[in-house]
């Protein structure tokens, strides 16, 4: 490991965080250094502080800490991410015998000089009571490795001599502080100290200091390890990475399907949402015989347990692309069986006398030889964090053991951090939305209707699936849609809905990434003009091709998938209101329309018994959804306007005037529609909303 400290770089933080003061702006900088190197923390982890001189608003300059806040990751860190607290009560604390941890974070709360500010870290405390102006807090890879063991002390010991004191694990917060700042007053020397089972601490007088002794350290680590044969890659062949893929996108929405619980907002299912890993690396480490008995050892830091619990789901068997669904669905059922068993069995054992619930028993990682690993969550976000933590942990697992036996904490002492109100507060208490969990498909999504369609099901929670063949208009939908969902949360696809080779892999590929789809809007169209008499029969076809045989391919996929999930799910058609209301000059897209919609209604009878709602939407004339223009009307606008004996410039304040209402129809407008079907707001199948601002020329009949 290298220093990556820049002189120039440094200079350009102080410059640009001049209000923050030198130190502060130092701070961020180190922390980001650290923060954007995933071998040292992650998701969150590792913390940072600073001591600095603060006025009070009585004009006193006293000593002050400014600590990593809660919500915060290092790599992003802005000055405000450090909340300032004043320093000497804090350091009075010490005098304490003990300090419950309720306690310990309403004290450092009152310290804080902007009340409004983020909740301090939970070791807020060990920060404080360390005298070094400058903290850094990692859970670096090649540590772990060593102090996850049978002796831990031997191996640290011969790794870095007595540059570090070693500290013995205690549970974060005041007694950890504590026992930290008393093993650094007996070795005033060191560069760091090393936490067993948790990771390093280093510290100076200046931020270049403590960041490089961090770097250093780890670096000494990592040496050490090759020098004992710990980075040497896995021998073990993993597999063919084509057929993992393909074997994740059958698996997904089993798995996916199997891991719903009733209860949760959208159909009344609690979903989660599937992140998969498939890269050679993991495959390999999958196919190593000693795997599954290291899968069982418990997580590298005992913080990981709350976003991956205390082990995986190993599930071997699923290589061969003979076996069938129903097999994979079977073996999948018992093991998830077995896993809840197991995790009810491990509350019980360690939950004593306290009066606190169990935590839902499902698998947050599950492991597949083979095929690969999945992560699960609330969100894909949630679910690449669980994958994220998994992939390394594999992977300092198989490191550790070239050294020596890998051993993770105490199941007892694992349990205490699962069940840590202070550590749990940083997973939130979020209201969930009525779409949460769920993953919607929209296809035609680079279009004005399709882009307020995406926006409102993000709005309400969604994942996203945006297709089109238009990929610079998705790429532009992508960026306003991942602007809610967030990075992790948008998948866009270029889907030709006339192909069903390209609508089966867009499905596939929806499965790979998110593990299935839940709410499934056939959205793509275009539109022809001319009287029927002179319309060309290659044109007629081109229309139905895109809006009828493509929502047929569409619906046909979504129903595979959504049987194979097994928790219902729901199909918004957009249909139009030339069903009712045909036009003249517009036969081939009204007749495409109304069979599209006669499609959705047999659609809604078959599936039926699988839960699956499927509901139509007729909506009427959207010229553009913000700054996402209608490329449907820019295409056939002339032509109608003509059509109907109007200037092109005419044509969008016809349409608005004709209906009841008065309005223009947005493709949010649509959206909304959309989100009320696609949820529990009604629970019917085989309906049609008009959204039109009332044509009565289309009034349903």
């Amino acid at each position: 490991m290298k220093s990556l400290w820049s002189d120039e770089e440094s200079r350009r933080f102080e410059a640009h965080h001049a209000d923050a003061g030198r130190e502060l702006a130092l701070r961020v900088y180190t922390a980001r250094l650290i923060g954007a190197d995933t071998t040292l923390v992650m998701h969150g982890g590792g913390n940072c502080s600073v001591k600095i001189r603060r006025r009070t608003i009585l004009g006193d300059e006293i000593e002050a800490i400014c600590v990593k806040g809660s919500g915060w990751d290092l790599d992003s860190i802005e000055p405000p991410g450090f909340p300032a607290l004043e320093l000497e009560p804090l350091r009075a604390l010490r005098r304490l015998d003990r300090l419950s941890d309720e306690e310990m974070v309403n004290q450092t709360r009152r310290r804080l000089f902007d009340s409004q500010a983020p909740n301090p870290s939970v070791e807020a405390l060990l920060h404080a009571f360390m005298p070094q102006r400058f903290i850094d807090h990692t859970h670096a890879d090649a540590i772990l490795a060593l102090t996850n063991q049978p002796d831990p002390e031997a191996l640290v010991r011969a790794a870095f001599g007595d540059r570090v004191a070693i500290v013995p694990y205690v549970m974060p917060g005041f007694e950890l502080a504590r026992v930290a700042a008393e093993c650094l007053e007996r070795h005033p020397d060191v560069e760091g100290l090393v936490l067993l089972k948790h990771g390093l601490f280093t510290f100076g007088d200046d931020a270049r200091t403590s960041y490089e002794r961090t770097i250093d350290l780890v670096d000494r680590a990592e040496r050490f390890l090759a020098e004992r044969g710990g980075n040497r890659s896995v021998p073990s062949p993993g597999g063919d990475a084509v057929a993992a893929s393909r074997a994740s996108a059958r698996l997904g929405p089993i798995l996916r399907g199997l891991l719903a619980t009733r209860g949760g907002a959208a159909d009344g299912w609690r979903r989660v949402v599937l992140d998969w890993r498939g890269s050679a690396d993991v495959l390999a480490l999958l196919a190593d015989p000693a795997c599954e008995d290291l899968a069982r050892r418990g997580p590298l830091t005992p913080d990981h347990v709350i976003r991956t619990k205390a082990t995986p789901l190993f599930m071997p068997g699923f290589e061969a692309e003979s076996i069938s669904d129903e097999q994979i669905a079977t073996k999948l059922e018992a093991a998830i069986a077995a896993y809840r068993e197991a995790y009810q069995a491990y509350f019980k054992r360690n939950v004593g006398e306290r009066a606190i619930e169990s935590h839902d028993p499902e698998p947050r990682v599950i492991l597949v030889p083979g095929v690969g690993l999945f992560g699960t969550g609330r969100t894909r976000k949630d679910a690449a964090i669980a994958a994220d933590i998994a992939e390394h942990t594999l992977r300092i697992k198989a490191a550790a053991e070239r050294v020596g036996r890998y051993e993770a904490l105490a199941e007892a002492d694992l349990f205490d951090m699962e069940y840590w109100s202070l550590e749990l507060a940083k997973l939130g208490r979020e209201v969930e939305k009525p779409l949460a969990r769920c993953v919607a498909m929209v296809t035609g999504a680079a279009g004005a209707i399709g882009v307020g369609i995406a926006l409102e099901l993000a709005q309400a929670g969604a994942q996203l699936v945006l297709t089109d063949v238009d990929e610079g208009g998705l790429d532009r939908a992508r960026e306003r849609v991942a602007a809610v969902t967030g990075r992790l949360g948008c998948l866009t696809l270029r889907m030709d809905v006339t192909s069903e080779e390209s609508v089966r892999l867009g499905f596939d590929e929806a499965c790979r990434v998110f593990g299935g789809v839940d709410v499934v809007v056939p959205n793509a169209g275009i539109a022809h003009v001319s009287a029927l008499a002179d319309t060309e029969d290659a044109a007629f076809r081109r229309v139905l091709d895109v809006n009828l045989r493509g929502y047929f391919l569409t619906m046909r996929e979504a129903a595979r998938v959504l049987r194979s999930q097994a928790t219902g799910g729901s199909i918004v058609i957009n249909s139009s209101k030339n069903v009712f209301g045909p036009g003249a000059d517009f036969g081939a897209y009204s007749a495409s329309k109304a069979a599209g919609h006669q499609l959705g209604k047999v659609a809604a009878i078959e599936l039926a018994p699988l839960g699956v709602r499927v509901n139509m939407i007729n909506a009427d004339a959207v010229f553009a959804e913000g700054e996402t223009a209608s490329g449907l009307w820019q295409a056939i606008g002339p032509d109608r306007a003509r059509s109907k004996g109007l200037a092109p410039g005419e044509l969008e304040e016809h349409y608005r005037q004709r209906n009841l209402l008065g309005v223009r129809i947005s493709g949010r407008d649509v959206g909304r529609a959309v989100v009320f079907l696609a949820g529990t707001a009604v629970r019917t199948t085989g309906a049609t909303l008009p959204v039109d601002g009332g044509v009565v020329a289309a009034f349903p009949r």
